[in-house]
């Protein structure tokens, strides 16, 4: 019938239309800001560094926990180039023990970013990730949008209070990393006594 698709389309506007005044699921509006909406899980505004905590409230834990090891492949790849990273001339353990360069600057300009998330999929470290904070406005143009390290620091529960299902599976692929990780360890450690205790009993039977 000529015209049917207009109809369907005007029928469906005006159920729209007047159903947002008695559902109220189709009741959108809230009195923000005193009336919220959750962010989605699979929401992304600016981007975060996680750093794993061995004790949530020590507030100098950030540094120690830090994931990110200067590698600098995000600011290479970032491309606004609102990341800035200056990498550290020494290493320090990290969260596991295990000795890492570390960033001594890390900044984001987020005048500048665009929230393209390039930087957490090239991340091999899952170092980095997006946040869903979004209230950051400032009357400082430039400085106050310059985050560094510390602002830009976040914890691993905080990773998981915001993107639970993506953090639970950055933790078992981590988790099963570091288990392969000290299995090899463990098996090399006793492969090299065991080539010590044979040299041992070779020396001892020369001596013989």
């Amino acid at each position: 019938m000529l015209g049917e698709g207009i109809l369907k389309g005007m029928a469906e506007t005006a159920r729209n239309f007047f159903g947002s005044y008695f559902s109220a699921d189709r009741m959108t509006t809230v009195e923000y800001p005193e009336q919220r909406i959750a962010a989605y899980e699979a929401a992304r505004v600016f981007p975060f560094l996680v750093y794993d905590s061995k004790n949530p409230e020590d507030a100098a834990d950030w540094e120690a926990g830090m994931r990110c090891v200067a590698c600098q492949i995000c600011e290479k790849e970032c491309p606004p180039k609102c990341i800035y990273i200056e990498k550290s001339t020494d290493k320090k353990p990290d969260a596991l023990g295990k000795p890492q360069f570390y960033p001594t600057r890390f900044d984001i300009d987020i005048s500048v970013c665009m929230s393209c998330q390039i930087c957490v999929e090239v991340c091999p470290f899952e170092a980095i990730k997006m946040d869903t904070e979004f209230e950051l406005s400032t009357d400082d143009r430039f400085g106050g949008l310059l985050l560094d390290r510390k602002q830009l620091a976040k914890s691993n529960e905080y990773y998981h209070q915001i993107h639970l299902t993506e953090a639970n599976g950055v933790d078992a692929r981590l988790a099963a990393e570091k288990a392969k990780a000290e299995a090899k360890a463990k098996a090399a450690a006793g492969a090299a006594a065991a080539k010590a205790t044979s040299v041992a009993a070779a020396t001892a039977g020369e001596g013989a």
